[in-house]
Parts: structure tokens; sequence; C-alpha cells
């Protein structure tokens, strides 16, 4: 029997109350799990009180009814964040204890309830320009972990002309590796990183080698060979469904993390080791470009394939290259997106797929550099978005932006004739 749930005022007992019914949430028979409360304020029911709840890739949100009562449905058992917003209460009235937000999570039911106690007070609201900070912050963060998939969707396109829809489940591969290793066989985490990314630069060396450098040897158009990637994209997925599950998963140190604040910016310090292992990837990652034999070698294979073989390089050991490396980038990025989002699933890779071909197409095709560009822009404009348009519109924000700019530059922001990258 579901737990009965209320929501009082700071100085009254929560009353009980009948069995919730579902308001705006989805129904009974769409989700097995669901979370419930009932809002009052000194023994008083408030309707129209907005309830948002965010987890695991998840988002709803639903509103008080007439008796004060609101549940919403979740796909799976997992940690979830549920969010009472206080601009929807009365006036004087505020959440009292504990906070607006809430972390909730189910016991041994299949129905949980979250409490909010309400009292009278002074409301405290955030500025706009606090929250732009905040969330300009979390978007350099998204930023920069889709440049590191960006990067090696651009080299694998600048050297075999190839635009690689399962780029996606490379993204997947390396996080769900990393639950393997990590969660699944106790690995400690570090460790289990490395192997994952290690796998995944092997995955790019047995792709190549399986799948497209025979393909490249028949002289397969590119056409083709983008219709063979999506086939691979789907059989891959739905591998990793097989063998995974539908569910959601944690990764070890996903949650109940310590955050820190700097002024007015909240962050964790799984949010800070994020960026900081991005920006020293991916200045790895230009120093080998610009610096080393092989990089300079990746940068004339892109350029011109035939007149690179011509001189000497070896273009097929070269796209072998961009392949080991392009999988190892990706399945980082699939690491920290598991921990930004929070959650490993199945088609985690595909949810942010077209965010990644935005970021390459809005920095220019076949260009490192401007992938890179590209892919910050992105993840800025989908966070900041959030403070004008509603939070589900916010991916298509980028498509949109990125549409913008192709019509009064259509190679791109650093598309060039002599790409850099």
């Amino acid at each position: 029997m579901a737990e009965e749930v209320s929501t009082a005022s700071a100085t009254e007992e929560p009353a009980a109350t009948e069995e919730p019914a579902a308001t705006d949430a989805p129904a009974e028979e769409d989700f097995e799990f669901h979370f419930r409360g009932n809002v009052q304020y000194n023994s008083e029911p408030l309707e129209g009180v907005r309830i948002q709840l965010e987890g695991n890739g998840f988002e709803a949100e639903t509103e008080t009814d007439a008796d004060g009562r609101w549940e919403i449905g979740v796909p799976e058992k997992a940690t979830y964040e549920v969010t009472l917003d206080e601009d929807t209460l009365p006036e004087g009235v505020v959440v009292a204890d504990g906070g607006a937000t809430r972390e909730a999570e189910f016991g041994l039911t299949r129905n949980a309830s979250v409490n909010f106690f309400l009292g009278e007070g002074e409301r405290v609201t955030v500025s706009f320009w606090d929250q732009f900070l905040q969330r300009a912050v979390n978007g350099l963060n998204f930023g920069l972990l889709l440049a590191l998939a960006a990067i090696g969707l651009s080299l694998i396109f600048g050297t075999t002309g190839l635009s690689n829809f399962a780029h996606a489940e490379l993204i997947t591969f390396g996080a769900l590796m990393t639950l393997t290793f990590g969660n699944t066989l106790g690995v400690p985490i570090w460790l289990a990183i490395i192997i994952a990314v290690l796998l995944s630069g092997v995955l790019g060396w047995v792709l190549d080698a399986g799948i497209w450098k025979p393909l490249r040897k028949k002289g397969i158009g590119v056409i083709q060979l983008m219709i063979v990637s999506i086939g691979l994209s789907l059989a891959l997925r739905y591998l990793f469904q097989f063998f995974y599950g539908g569910q959601t998963q944690q990764l070890v140190g996903a949650t109940g993390v310590a955050r820190f604040s700097i002024g007015p910016i909240s962050l964790s310090w799984i949010d800070l080791a994020s960026m900081l292992v991005s920006i020293v990837v991916l200045l790895a990652v230009a120093f080998f470009l610009v610096r080393t034999r092989i990089g300079k070698a990746t940068r004339a294979v892109a350029d011109n394939p035939s007149l690179a073989s011509a001189s000497g390089i070896d273009v097929n050991f070269v796209i072998r290259i961009v392949w080991v490396l392009g999988a190892a980038l990706a399945g980082l990025s699939g690491i920290l997106w598991a921990y930004f989002r929070p959650g490993v699933s199945w088609d985690m890779g595909f949810q942010i797929l077209l965010l990644i071909f935005a970021a390459v197409v809005l920095g220019g095709l076949g260009t490192a550099f401007g992938a890179l560009v590209g892919a910050v822009i992105v993840g800025l404009f989908v966070e900041l978005s959030t403070l004008w348009l509603p939070s589900d519109m916010k991916y298509v924000g980028a498509l949109v932006i990125m549409v913008v700019v192709l019509l009064f530059r259509p190679q791109g922001i650093l598309g060039r004739r002599e790409r850099i990258g």
C-alpha cells in the first residue's frame, strides 16, 4: 500500500490524506513507480503549486490539485531531485525547513513520499545575473565534454569523409565500460575510467579494421558509408540494451557529492574535475595536431588524401590512428556525460548526438579546432537558453542557432580553404 504523504506548516504535524490522485503527471499505467505528496499550509490545501522532478535523464512536473495533492510517475527506481517552486506559493509562504529541493529515492515499495514543510517567511530569490553565471559555468562544463566527442567526430570526417552516426555508441561504450569495471567488478573508479578509455580506443581500432577499411578498399561512396554507420549505430545501441537493460544506473561517486560555492556559483568536486580533465585532454589533442609528426600527417590527410599519399604518408595508418583517438575521446566524453547527467543508460550517447553534429557543423566540417569552438558555443547556449526557454526546448535552440549561423557563414565559424586542425 502506498505511503500517505503530506506537506504542512513548520509548526503543525502533517495531516493524513486520502490516496493521492494523479494530476498532470503520467498516468498510473504509464509508470510503475511514483512519488506523491500533499501540499498544505495551516491545514489548508494549496492548489496550483508546481512540483518539478529531475534525475537519471528524466524530467517531469505537475501541479497540486484542489486538495493539495500531487503525483509524478517515474520509469525506474533511482535517486531524483524533487523541487517545489516557491514562486507558486501564496505571498509570505516559503519552504521553512529542509529547502525547496529534496533528494528522493524509493525504499522497498513502488511509491515514495516527498514532504515539504511550509511556514511564514521572506522568500529568497536568486538574481538574474547570479542565475546567468551559474548556468554559464554549467554550459562551459557541458560544452567541454561535448568538445571531446565533437573533435573525434570531426577528425574522422576530415580524414575519411564519413559522417559517423555510430559515434553516439562510442560515447555510450565508454560509460558502460566504466560501469562494468567500476560498479560490477569493483575496480577503483579512477582505474575503471582509464580502462574504459583504453577499451574505447581498442573498439575504434576494431571497427576500422573490421568494417571501415574493407569498405574503403572496395571504393564504397560516402553516402553508402553513412547508411552503414546508421545501421551500426542501431545494432550497437540495442546490443547495449540487451546486455545492460533499459534502466539508468549511477557510476560510483555520481550522487551525494559535496558542493562548494564561489560567489553565486555552486560547483561539485566532480564538476571541477570534469572541466579540468576536459581542458587538459583538449590541450593534449591540440599539441598532438600541431606539434607531432603524426598530427601534422593527420592534417595533411584531412586536407588532401591523394597529395598526402603521394608525399609518402601512409594514409591508412593515419586513418587508423584517427579512429583510435576519436573513439577514445568519445569514450571519455561519455564518462563525463554520465557524471554530468548523472546516470548511465543504453541510449545516452544518442541523446546528445545531434548536439555533437551541431557543434561540428557550426565550427566547420573537418576542423578539429572548429569543433571545439562549436561545442563550447552549443554547450553555453543549451544551458543559458533555459533562462528564457522551457528546459524541454533547450536542445532545439542549439540546433536553431546552428542553422542561423550557417545561413550567414555556410562553411562554419572556422571553416576555411586551408584547415587548421
